[in-house]
């Protein structure tokens, strides 16, 4: 993925470069992490616990994660507890949309993709009924 030059909405929006956000989340770890996480906050011993990881290794995925901008600590006596930053996953899908283009931009493709197949007199329109079949439900038989 292109990640030079201008920062899209998204980079700008967390300050995060996309490359950071898709790296953590292509593990299934860190993804099982996040999916934890919407549930409520939780510290890395409680993360732990639900791997059969280190907690070395844990504290490496937590790590990915904020340096992504997508989880976010929060120091409450001797524990640090995580929780989801939602406002990046937003800023991610933004850039999503950004990318494919509104519904508009798709049905505006869509047509000029019917227009094309339709003046090549060998492709055959994928709406019309198969031969035999009538649209008003009877073949050319007259059978239904």
């Amino acid at each position: 993925m292109y990640d030079g030059g201008n920062p899209s909405s998204a980079e700008r929006g967390a300050n995060v470069p996309l490359s950071l956000v898709f790296k953590a989340l292509s593990d299934g770890t860190r993804r099982e992490i996040l999916r934890m996480l919407r549930r409520g906050d939780l510290t890395a011993g409680e993360i732990a616990e639900q791997f059969n990881l280190t907690k070395p290794s844990i504290s490496h995925h937590l790590n990915v994660l904020k340096q992504a901008g997508l989880v976010q600590d929060v120091r409450k006596g001797q524990n640090i507890y995580y929780s989801l930053n939602t406002t990046v996953f937003q800023d991610v899908l933004g850039w999503f949309f950004e990318v494919m283009g509104s519904h508009d931009d798709k049905e505006k493709v869509r047509v000029r993709k019917e227009t094309r197949s339709s003046d090549d007199p060998g492709a055959r329109d994928k709406k019309s009924p198969p031969e035999g079949v009538s649209l008003e439900g009877e073949n050319e038989h007259g059978r239904k």
